[in-house]
Parts: C-alpha cells; structure tokens; sequence
C-alpha cells in the first residue's frame, strides 16, 4: 500500500516497517486456525479527551497507543503490524500441518513443508556452525587475479540474491520499451542502510560508524581471525564501502527516474570498469547473449572500477569475505545469526530481542516460496466474494479520478486526455496472481536449511535473469498473496492488492462503508495516485519513460507539489529531526490524494442511503476515523531516526495529521476553527 522507489525495480510499494516485511511485530501465543476478527474502526482505541482539531491522529489513536507497547522483539508495532502478525501465525498452522511427512502433500505442499521443518530444526544448524560458509570462502581464498573477480562476484551474487557483492545485477523493463526487458545493473557494496552513513558529519552518524566497525571485527572474529587483524580488515571494509557510498546517487536524486537510464553496450561497459571482466560475469550468470545494459548510476561504476584497480586483490577478498558472511548470518548458527541480529536489529533499530525461530521460518518460506504458500493462504483466507467486493471499490475509485481529473482547473486539455487515456489502461491486481509459480526445479532437504536457501535463492536469481532479451510478462506480481502491503508499478501500470491486506481491520466487510471506504479506499486511491505523482507521472500508459506534460501543466504540478513538500518538512519527526519532505513528496502526494478519492467514491457509495450515528460518531466523522486508524502505531527513536534517512514515506503521525489538514471535509466533520492545528491556512491539493 504506500510505497517506495527501489533503485531499479521501479516498484512502488509500502514498507512502513523496516525489520520485516510491513509490519510483523510481536510474540503470540501459538499458530491460528482461523484469522481473527478485528474490526476496521475501533472506539476503545481512540483518546475522546484530545480534541481532534488540535491532534487529530492522538485524538483516532490515542488509545491504541497506550494499550499497544512495541514488543521486544521488533523496532515498531502497529495496526498493519498486528494484522501481519496474524497472517503468520495463520501461516505457521498451515507449515506445521504441511511439515508432518506422515500427512498426505502435494509437492509444492511438500517444499513449503520440509522448507519450513529444515528452518525449525535448530539442532543441525547449530551443529554446522559457519561449514555453510567455508565453499563460498575457500572460492574467495582462492582467486589469484582480478581477471577472476568477475565471474566470483558473479557467483556470490546468484546464491546470496544481494547487491552487497560491489554492485546489482537483474532484470527490469526497458524505461523507453515497457514490452522489453533488459539488464540492469546498479550501485551496491554497502553494509550500512544508505550511502549518508557514511557521509554525514553528525555525532550519531560518527557513533553508528563506530558501532558498525566493532561490529565487522566481531563477524571478523567470528571467522576466525585474530582481534587485531580483524580490527584491520574491518577498517579496510568501512574505507572500501565509504569509497562506494560517497560515488553512489542520494536516494533524493534517486527519485528522478531519468537519472537511472544509462544504457550501455557491453563494451562501454567494460570501458568505464576496465579491472572487471564483464564477459566472464555474464557467462557466470548464464548471460552470454547480453550486449547492452541500464547503467543506473555511471558515476558509481567508474568510482567502482577505480576502487578494483587501486585496490590489492587480498584487500578485496577480505572485502568479499564480510560481505559473504554478512550475506549468510542469519542462516548460521547463533554466533552469526546473533552477532548480526545485535548490529542491525539492535543497534539501528533499537529492537531489545530476537524474533521467536517460528516467526523467522515463516519469513522464509513466504520469501522464497511464496506462490506455493500463498495458494495455502488463499485457499483458506480470501474467498470470492471479499475480492468482489474490494474489486467493486477499486472501480469506484477509479471513477471518482476520473471524475477529478475531467475536473481539474489547473490541467491543460492536451495533458488531460494523456491522463485520462493512462488512468483508462490501468490494470487492477486483486488479492492474488491468475498463475502459480512452479518450484518444482527447487530441491529441499529437510535437514539442510542453508542447502535449501542457497537453492530456492539460485532458483529465483537464475529466474529473474532469464527475463533479460524477452518479452515482458504483465501478469506477475512483485508480491506474495499473504503480504500485508500493496503498491503501484509504473512501468506495468497496474495497481496491486494482495489478499493480506484486505483483511480486517483494514478492510473490514462485517462494518459500515465509511471506514472501508477511509481505510482500504483511500489505500486504492493511494495507490491509484502514484500513477500522476512526482515520479509515477513520468511514465505513460504504456509504461515507458516518457514526457506527455505540457510545459505549463508540468509548472503548476511542481508548483502544488512543493506545497506539499513545504508543509510536511516543517514537522519534527524526533529529537530535533525534521521529516524530509522531498524524500517523501511522492508518498504525500498519493495520502492526500487517495483520501481525496476514496471520499468522494463514498459519498457516491452511500448517496441514497440514510446513514446513522454510530459509535458516537458521524458518518462524516467514521470515515475519517476509519481512516486515521490504519496507522495506529508505536515507534522505537532509533527506528525513526532510520525511517526519516531511508523511507519515502512520512511517519505514521504525520500522515494522518498531514493529509487531514488539507481536507475541507474534515474540519467541516470536526467543526475545526481557523488557528487550530488541524486547519492549514493554505491548503495543499494536487490531485
């Protein structure tokens, strides 16, 4: 649902929790047979004492708040959170059914089951200690030029399915063929979550630093190494990647989709990064017919092919070896699974302990054999009538853009039919994919966990890359039926709606229309939204990077946008941080704009009805309730102060309170009076 602009998936989607996957949070008390029933606008989470003029998300919130600490083993804990986590402990009941090998399964029921069995077995993974590791390094150890990198980088990256190894490599569509894909390759070679680690100047900045370097030695340690030359190694690590991170494009400049296409023709390629063999890289990967590659960021890669160059070869296997072990940490024993747990979980996100091992093997599966444990899911949790229902509402939606495009007073007629054609092609992904994935060419062993991931990881890179030189398939998903989330692709230019998030209390078919429409319509508008925001209006309706603004009509977009941008950089996230309303311009855009939206498909929705009070509330007021109510939500400082670097969108506080101000009908709903806090003085409308 509300989403994010990863550097050459061009997937817009919602993380608004970084440690797992949108939200998973918490210890429970067991697996679940069934999905509990939590409804979409609850009355004892709200705090009626805040008059909701003044603070509108405390006043919908408060009470949830107070009532809902962030579990130990997680960095924030929210309504999403808590939705994610009955989601597992349903997915939990079904793997521990299916990982009974006296049971009868199909064999994709028999992969999830023995997958999950092997991650549960803590015993022989214990036993094995890093013995995964030793292939993996005794190949780093082994290479006795540079000539040899290529095709080891090559290598790490198929079994680790991670761009820690100097750079990226996949697929992606062409940005000016959307029919087409091609190569990617892009900046990478970091173990910190963002390239301003390594260059801000600030006190905490310096400590994380700090913390980071203590905790590459210890992974050093953990390899074998005496402490002093662990010490040494890491320093070298933190020089190597500072190196990296200082030629790699802020996530700010990121956001400009023009300045990730670069394509090159191989041998360009080899010309700007002269001391890597791309030919033995490409043969490695199985992409022998490639000649031309999307360079999303030059700059990187001529600082990188510097970096090889001026750097030993023993320098760069040590270099290797970290990111090996860091890449594998959380498939080893304890010593590196804590180890990494402690610097990552710990440190930057402030979380206390680790997550029960059932949670972390549900994780898996879901990553890796998603399709086969998304039929599960499916199968028992999403029947036909919940996705006809949301489907019914998507179209209203859409109707209601429509309706507000046609309307637009700032939008030229040239520009306004280019909108109306791409919203008129938008594809509507509901609730799961119309083919399964095969995983039948995956081998699982019940008794060897690593051996399994590294397979279903070299499956799914190997999978990915044969995408490259063919036609685009439209019909996939970039997510698994059960995820909590949802998200908009620019390039396919569809919107997308797993099964998981259109479950109460998101979308909640027992209650009224008002906080269905407040919650999971405006999540649909939302997403609809990213079709025209900052970024997703770069594409066309076919998906191709492609100009179709007037001039004038790009002015006055820019012009309402950076009213957004002004008013949500005055907010103070933490401490005395300030949200980064450029980072977070597209997200703010498509809040405001789906609210918008999915307000007025309700006031449609319910035209000739006759709506009661209820809970003590206006209908008015339960949709903007209803609303407000997805993003209860409690926060570590160390998780915010992490979002506020690395997540385009704004925190949970701030979106509601955000969006809410520039909505005439709130504080029309609230009888809010000019001077409070929830009336903007100049309100900001793009959409």
């Amino acid at each position: 649902m509300r989403l994010t602009f990863p550097a050459f998936a061009l997937l817009f989607a919602c993380w608004l929790m970084t440690a797992a996957p949108c939200g998973a949070a918490g210890g429970s008390d067991g697996p679940l047979a069934a999905l509990p029933h939590t409804p979409s606008l609850d009355p004892a989470a709200m705090d009626r004492r805040i008059d909701p003029c003044e603070d509108f998300y405390r006043y919908a919130c408060g009470g949830w708040i107070v009532n809902n600490p962030i579990p130990d083993d997680h960095a924030t804990w929210s309504v999403y959170g808590k939705l994610y986590q009955d989601n597992q402990r349903f997915l939990w009941q079904i793997l521990d059914e299916l990982a009974n090998p006296a049971v009868t399964r199909t064999s994709a029921q028999r992969l999830i089951g023995d997958y999950f069995a092997a991650c549960m077995d803590e015993a022989p993974i214990e036993a094995r200690g890093s013995a995964p590791l030793q292939p993996l390094l005794d190949r780093i150890a082994a290479v006795g030029s540079k000539r040899e990198l290529g095709p080891l980088v090559a290598d790490l990256q198929l079994q680790s399915g991670a761009s820690g190894f100097l750079f990226g490599f996949g697929s992606n569509q062409d940005f000016t063929d959307s029919d087409q894909v091609i190569a990617f390759a892009s900046a990478g070679g970091l173990g910190l979550p963002d390239r301003d680690y390594y260059t801000d100047r600030d006190a905490h900045a310096v400590q994380l630093r700090k913390q980071y370097l203590d905790h590459v030695a210890r992974v050093f340690v953990l390899l074998g190494d005496a402490p002093a030359a662990a010490r040494h190694s890491a320093d070298l690590v933190l020089r190597l990647e500072t190196r990296l991170a200082r030629a790699s494009l802020t996530r700010l400049e990121r956001r400009d989709p023009y300045s990730l296409f670069h394509k090159l023709s191989l041998p360009e390629l080899q010309r700007l990064t002269p001391m890597l063999d791309w030919t033995g890289y490409l043969d490695t990967l199985g992409q022998h017919d490639v000649r031309t590659i999307n360079v999303t960021e030059p700059k990187f890669f001529a600082a990188m092919g510097r970096l090889i160059g001026d750097t030993s070869l023993a320098d760069l296997r040590t270099y290797l070896r970290w990111h090996t072990a860091h890449a594998f940490a959380p498939l080893l024993a304890h010593a590196f699974a804590d180890e990494h747990f402690a610097f990552y979980d710990h440190v930057l996100q402030g979380v206390p302990q680790p997550p029960p091992r059932w949670k972390t093997c549900v994780g898996h599966v879901d990553a890796l054999l998603g399709d086969a444990l998304g039929q599960e899911y499916v199968a028992r949790a999403f029947g036909p009538a919940l996705r006809a229902a949301t489907q019914l509402m998507t179209t209203q939606i859409e109707q209601a853009m429509r309706e507000d495009i046609e309307g637009l007073t700032w939008m030229g007629e040239p520009t306004r039919q280019q909108a109306l054609a791409k919203l008129a092609v938008i594809v509507n992904k509901i609730g799961y994919p119309d083919h399964w994935r095969d995983y039948a060419a995956v081998a699982i062993a019940r008794d060897d966990f690593a051996g399994d991931t590294l397979r279903a990881t070299i499956f799914e890179s190997r999978r990915e890359l044969a995408k490259i030189g063919r036609p685009l398939d439209r019909s996939e998903w970039g997510m698994t039926p059960p995820t909590v989330n949802a998200y908009f692709d620019p390039q396919l230019n569809d919107i997308n709606f797993p099964a998981g998030v259109l479950q109460p209390p998101l979308y909640d078919p027992q209650l009224d229309d008002a906080p269905n429409y407040g919650n999971t319509g405006s999540t649909i508008g939302h997403e609809l939204t990213h079709a025209f925001d900052d970024e997703g209006r770069q594409f066309d309706a076919h998906g191709n990077l492609k100009d179709w603004w007037t001039p004038a009509d790009a002015q006055r977009f820019k012009e309402r946008a950076e009213c957004v941008v002004e008013q949500n950089s005055r907010y103070v996230v933490v401490d005395d941080i300030h949200s980064n309303g450029r980072l977070t311009l597209g997200e703010d855009v498509a809040d405001l704009g789906g609210l918008i939206l999915a307000h007025m498909a309700w006031k449609v929705q319910t035209a000739a009805q006759a709506l009661p009070d209820r809970d003590g509330l206006t209908p008015e007021q339960r949709f903007f309730v209803g609303y407000a109510q997805w993003a209860c939500e409690n926060d570590r400082p160390e998780e915010l102060r992490l979002l506020v670097k690395t997540d385009p969108h704004s925190t949970a506080r701030l979106r509601i309170n955000g969006t809410v101000v520039d909505m005439p009908e709130f504080r029309q709903a609230f009888a809010c009076k000019a001077g409070q806090p929830m009336v903007n003085e100049r309100i900001c409308r793009v959409w």
